[in-house]
Order: C-alpha cells, then structure tokens, then sequence
C-alpha cells in the first residue's frame, strides 16, 4: 500500500508561475555568465518593454542580475541568474513537477478501464518518474 502525499502548492512561487518569467528563468538556466538583453528578448519574444517589466520583478526579488556597461561606445546590458534564483528557481520546477505528476496521476483510468491517462511527454521539460 502507497500512501501519496498531496503536492505543495504553495511552493509554485507566483513570481516564476508567470509565463514570461518562467521564460526568461528557464533561458537564464543554460546561459552561464549570463545573457544579453537583447538574445534574452528574442529568445523569449517579448518586447523591450515587457522584458524590462519582468526583469524589474525578478531583479527586486534578488533572483536574477541585470549589468549595464559599454563595450567601446555601445551600450550593453547583460541579465545573469543569482545564485539565490538558481536554488529557488530549481525548488519552483520541483514543486511544479511534483503537481504535474499528481494530476498526471489523478486522471489515471480506474482499473479494467480503456482509457488511458495522458503522458506527461505532452508537456515540454517535464521530468517522469
């Protein structure tokens, strides 16, 4: 017998439940030392205005790093994941995952039913168990 713990919801921060800035986050994950704002926009295609918006939120929360200098006459600003996003950007997925998994599981057919449960193939980045 398997007793299942219900997921914790309250671990989806709203601050990266939000599509853009699940975006931008997930683009920083694999960007090393960084991204420059502009492959950042493209890369999650929003608009400069946008892109400052969320990156306003997300720096004001500490989990991302906006630096601004110039490379010979122009301008450049370089967005980098902190080390205090990274570690609450990864508990976000986890939790994330754990939900998905749960109703992934929820929807599983009763036994002796022809139905089947959708894969969470389906969803782009989800881990399986």
């Amino acid at each position: 017998m398997t007793i299942e713990t219900e997921p914790d919801f309250d671990a989806l921060e709203r601050i990266f439940h939000e599509p853009s800035r699940l975006a931008i986050m997930s683009e920083l994950c694999g960007a090393g030392k960084g991204q420059s704002f502009s492959d950042l926009k493209a890369a999650c295609g929003l608009t400069d205005g946008n892109l400052n918006r969320h990156l306003k939120v997300l720096q004001d929360a500490g989990v991302v790093k906006v630096t601004k200098k110039f490379v010979g006459v122009k301008p450049l600003t370089t967005v980098s994941i902190s080390s205090k996003g990274l570690k609450r950007f990864s508990e976000y997925l986890s939790a994330l995952n754990s939900v998905l998994l749960h109703a992934q599981k929820s929807m599983a057919p009763e036994p002796g039913s022809s139905t089947t449960a959708p894969a969470l193939g389906g969803i782009r980045g989800a881990v399986t168990s």
